[in-house]
C-alpha cells in the first residue's frame, strides 16, 4: 500500500483546475447561506446541487426525501467523499449582503462550505476525467440532517451509500484556525454524544417536614452531582466520560416540596467502547442515587452518535494532500472536541478520517460555531477543495 506521509507532488495538482470554477462557487455558497433549510426539509439545496451536477453531465442519484450521491470518474469506488447539507435552527446576525432569508434558519456551523466544497470537487474531478480518464471513483455523499440525532448519517447508510466504499473523508470547519490551514488527529476527533432526560415524582408537602414526604429538590441535587461522580469511577478515566446538565426544573414556592421535578443534560465520551459502558450502567447508577429518597424515576436516554475516530492511514492521506496544495506548513494538529458528529456512523465499518477546515481571518475577529454571528473566510471554500480532490486522486493511484 502507498505510503502517503512520505510522498508528496513539488507543485499543487488540483488549483490550476479550480481557479476559474471558483468564482462560481462563491457564488453557489452566498445562495445556500441565503436559503438555509433545516434538517431532513433541505429540498432546495438537493435541487440547486442536481441541476448543477447534472449540466456538468454527471448523473446524481437523490435520496429519499433530501439529500444525494454522485459518482465521479468510472472503475471501482476509491474513496467516498461526505458533506453535510443541513442548516441550524438560530436566527442570523452576521449583517452579510447575503444573510439568511430564512428567518431562524441558518448556516451557523458552516455547512454552506461544506456542501459546496463537494460540489467543487465533483466538479474539478469530473473536468479531469473528461481531459484524461481518472481510472477510479470517487463518490461523493451530500448527506442530509447532520444537526439531529441520531443523524441522517443512518438514513443514507440504509440507502446503501457505501456500498462499494472502501473508505470516507469529510471536513468541519474550524473557526480556531487559521484559513489556508487544516486541523488532522489521528483517533478520537470527536465526542460520543447521548441526551438524558430524567423525570422524578413524589407526593409534596411543606418544607418544614421533609421526612414526611419525598424530597423531590434534594432528590434532583443530588443525581445532578452524584451521578457525573459516580460514573467517573465506573468507566475507564481516560474515555473522558463527562456528564453536564443543561436544565433543572422544580418547584414554585420556597416553602413548598414539589412533587414533580425534571433534569435534561448530556452525555459524551471519546471511546467507542466506553460509551457503550457508560450507557448501560446510567440507568442503574440513577436510580441507585435517587434510591434513598423514596422518589418514582423515569429515564430518557436518547442514543446519540459514536465518537469520529481517525483512522492512521487516511489521516496521513489527508496530510500529504494538504502538504502538497498548500504547503509544508498547511497542518496543525487539532485538540479533540467533546462536540458530537453523525459521520461516525460512516466510521463504524469503514476507516476514514474527518478533518478541520481553518475559517479564521488571520487578525480578525474570532468567531465560534452555532452562533448567530458565524462568518467564515470564503477563501476557505478553495482550499477544501484542494485538499480533498487531491486525497481522493491519491486514492485512485492506490488502487
Amino acid at each position: 500500500m502507498r505510503n502517503f506521509t512520505t510522498e508528496t507532488e513539488p507543485t499543487p495538482v488540483v488549483k490550476p483546475w479550480l481557479e476559474d470554477l471558483l468564482p462560481e462557487l462563491i457564488e453557489f455558497r452566498r445562495d445556500l447561506h441565503a436559503h438555509p433549510e433545516l434538517s431532513f426539509k433541505e429540498f432546495r439545496t438537493t435541487e440547486k446541487l442536481a441541476e448543477r451536477l447534472e449540466a456538468a453531465g454527471l448523473k446524481p442519484r437523490r435520496l429519499e426525501g433530501s439529500g444525494l450521491t454522485v459518482d465521479v470518474g468510472d472503475g471501482p469506488i476509491a474513496t467516498a467523499l461526505r458533506g453535510d447539507i443541513d442548516a441550524l435552527p438560530i436566527i442570523e446576525e452576521t449583517g452579510l449582503p447575503f444573510a439568511s432569508k430564512n428567518h431562524g434558519v441558518t448556516h451557523a456551523c458552516g455547512h454552506d462550505v461544506h456542501t459546496t466544497s463537494m460540489l467543487g470537487i465533483a466538479l474539478v474531478l469530473h473536468a479531469m476525467h473528461q481531459e484524461s480518464p481518472l481510472g477510479g471513483t470517487v463518490r461523493i455523499i451530500f448527506q442530509p440532517a447532520e444537526e439531529t440525532m441520531p443523524g441522517g448519517a443512518l438514513s443514507c447508510i440504509e440507502q446503501g451509500v457505501l456500498e462499494g466504499v472502501p473508505r470516507i473523508l469529510a471536513l468541519h470547519c474550524d473557526p480556531r484556525i487559521n484559513v489556508g490551514k487544516i486541523g488532522t488527529r489521528i483517533g478520537a476527533i470527536t465526542s460520543a454524544s447521548d441526551t438524558i432526560k430524567i423525570e422524578l415524582t413524589g407526593r409534596g408537602g411543606h418544607t418544614s417536614r421533609p421526612h414526611l414526604t419525598e424530597d423531590l429538590v434534594f432528590a434532583l441535587a443530588q443525581i445532578a452531582v452524584n451521578v457525573p461522580a459516580v460514573l467517573s469511577r465506573r468507566v475507564d478515566v481516560r474515555s473522558g466520560v463527562s456528564v453536564v446538565w443543561g436544565q433543572i426544573t422544580a418547584g414554585s414556592a420556597p416553602n413548598a416540596i414539589p412533587a414533580s421535578g425534571y433534569m435534561a443534560g448530556t452525555m459524551r465520551c471519546l471511546d467507542r467502547d466506553a460509551w457503550h459502558s457508560a450507557g448501560e450502567l446510567l440507568d442503574d447508577v440513577v436510580q441507585q442515587v435517587a434510591a434513598p429518597y423514596g422518589v418514582d424515576v423515569h429515564l430518557e436516554h436518547t442514543r446519540g452518535v459514536p465518537p469520529v475516530v481517525n483512522s492512521e492511514h487516511e489521516t496521513a492521506l489527508i496530510e500529504a494532500a494538504a502538504r502538497a496544495e498548500l504547503g509544508e506548513h498547511a497542518v496543525v494538529l487539532t485538540p479533540q472536541s467533546m462536540g458530537g458528529e453523525d459521520f461516525a456512523w460512516f466510521l463504524a465499518d469503514l476507516p476514514g478520517a474527518m478533518m478541520r477546515l481553518g475559517t479564521h481571518t488571520p487578525g480578525g475577529e474570532e468567531y465560534d460555531l452555532h452562533r448567530g454571528d458565524f462568518i467564515v473566510d470564503e477563501r476557505a471554500l478553495g482550499f477544501a477543495i484542494q485538499v480533498l480532490a487531491a486525497a481522493a486522486l491519491r486514492t485512485i493511484r492506490d488502487l
